[in-house]
């Protein structure tokens, strides 16, 4: 997957996961990018563990794992304060 497939799927996975789970400060454009970049690792790392494959490409299993990752990122964040 190319830079720019990670940066959309990255955005999307952390606008998902914001309208999943409303954090309680917003946060800019940039923010939500990462966020879903690193859920991706997170997701991939977590179904990889469960059996299944993590991201794959530009596809809908990618953006549900990378979104599911992102959502798993914010919930710890609360759980430590945010």
């Amino acid at each position: 997957m190319g830079l720019l497939s990670w940066i959309i799927v990255g955005g999307l996975a952390g606008w998902l996961s914001t309208k999943i789970i409303k954090p309680k400060k917003r946060k800019g454009c940039f923010t939500g990018i990462l966020l879903g970049i690193v859920g991706a690792i997170v997701g991939g790392f977590l179904m990889s563990f469960l059996g299944g494959t993590g991201v794959t490409g530009f596809n809908m299993y990618s953006i549900f794992v990378a979104t599911l990752g992102a959502v798993i990122l914010i919930w710890l964040a609360r759980q430590f304060g945010e």
